[in-house]
């Protein structure tokens, strides 16, 4: 039902963005470009196949705002009801405290998460524009009513995490303003966060040592991967004349925070992606494809993900029968869940890529970068969306898609399908490695 109903909204994004109101140019948008522009939007990708500012009239802009606004919302409300309905540990029914101690699912939890989930969502939006239209206008000398729709277009696009932007290029002429950089970059970080993780926080910000098992994940792998990103991208580029090189050291270590950071599913940027070194298009390939939180509004197989399968690989290493994270054991189950979306989204990036590789005249990297960047609903591109064809466009449509829907879904999905055997076969065990 959920993907039925993502599926009519984007049916109906994309009819309004082929309407000649839509766009500047009075013959209309072809339907294969506004497919691609209302799945990316939807889906808080950020990809695009036709230059933003300049394609799309107001109309079109505010459509694209929309279908941000209800990607989000709605992707946000999906998830957390999803974590309430597979998580079986604690029986609280009034309030959402956390992502894993919810037994059942009342009414109540339903308004309660909604409600929850659009007033947070508002709230931090509000609060960012409110930073980004007083220095648009001030510091840029453009006119209140232009600087605060600029404001509330990219405040939403930021906590979203989905790299729309109304100038040609992106945020590039701000890659020394702190002003307009850093509050993207938090409205996106939070977002990443996920809902679950914020509401908890605060409620329970001077109790960080209850915090749930889930919360604790999300925040330290957050920070880790939010420096490591941002000290990977800023050494590699600091040298290289297209991209750090010609700045002064302060707006380097600017630019390299924010652009290290886009990578968990923002999809902004302040320098030239096209322009990077293949080495770091490779690091931000794995900070691509490892994304956000569940339950948040970033992409990729998520960072919980990833954490549980570490925690797997360090509890193998050191011999102990059963993995423990921050004082709690670990379930089985949620450990062949997370290598279940992690085989499944390899296999999805992998299967592309050939795909591109076999029918393209792209570099293995450009198209690798490509596909991991729908797929994990990131919205960075080498420079060659513009260039794909038709067939192609159609299948980055069909990656943002699954790649927002697909691995929560299952996830959920397989959560949610138990089955009791009354009987266990022989045990056996073949050869690893």
């Amino acid at each position: 039902m959920v993907i039925a109903g993502f599926a009519a909204v984007l049916a109906l994004g994309t009819f309004l963005l082929s309407l000649p109101a839509a766009a500047v140019d009075a013959e209309g948008t072809s339907v294969v470009d506004a497919l691609f522009t209302a799945t990316s939007a939807l889906c808080l990708t950020g990809l695009v196949v036709v230059d933003t500012a300049t394609n799309w009239s107001g109309f079109g802009h505010g459509v694209i705002l929309v279908l941000i606004q209800l990607g989000g919302i709605g992707i946000l409300t999906f998830a957390t009801l999803l974590v309430m309905m597979v998580s079986h540990r604690i029986g609280l029914r009034t309030r959402l405290t956390t992502a894993a101690e919810t037994k059942t699912l009342g009414l109540g939890d339903v308004r309660g998460v909604v409600r929850g989930v659009v007033l947070l969502s508002l709230s931090i939006e509000a609060l960012t524009a409110a930073v980004l239209v007083p220095r648009l206008a001030v510091a840029y000398d453009t006119e209140w009513s232009r600087a605060l729709w600029l404001g509330i277009f990219h405040s939403v696009s930021a906590f979203n995490n989905a790299g729309f932007a109304l100038w040609s290029d992106s945020l590039t002429q701000f890659v020394g303003d702190p002003w307009i950089c850093l509050p993207i970059a938090v409205a996106s970080i939070l977002g990443g966060l996920g809902f679950p993780v914020l509401f908890e926080i605060g409620r329970r910000y001077t109790k960080p040592g209850g915090w749930t098992m889930h919360t604790k994940i999300v925040l330290w792998a957050s920070g880790g991967f939010l420096l490591g990103g941002a000290v990977f991208v800023t050494a590699l580029e600091w040298g290289n004349a297209a991209t750090l090189g010609p700045l002064p050291v302060q707006e380097k270590v600017l630019a390299g925070f924010f652009q290290g950071t886009m990578p968990r599913s923002a999809g902004f940027n302040s320098i030239d992606i096209s322009a990077m070194n293949s080495a770091t298009w490779l690091g931000m390939d794995v900070l691509m494809f490892i994304g956000g939180a569940s339950a948040g509004t970033a992409g990729g197989i998520k960072i919980t993900t990833f954490a549980v399968l570490l925690f797997v690989i360090y509890a193998e290493v050191r011999g102990e029968s059963s993995v423990n994270i921050f004082g709690r054991r670990l379930h089985g189950d949620v450990q062949r869940q997370a290598l279940t979306v992690v085989l499944l989204s390899v296999a999805g990036v992998v299967g592309s890529t050939v795909v591109f590789m076999v029918s393209t005249t792209f570099t293995l990297d450009q198209a690798l970068f490509e596909v991991i960047s729908a797929f994990c609903t990131v919205g960075l591109s080498t420079g060659i969306t513009a260039e794909l064809s038709d067939p192609h466009k159609v299948l980055l449509s069909l990656l943002m898609f699954v790649g927002r829907l697909g691995p929560v879904t299952i996830a959920s999905a397989l959560a949610l399908r138990r089955r009791v055997r009354l009987y266990e076969l022989p045990e056996e065990r073949p050869l690893i490695g």
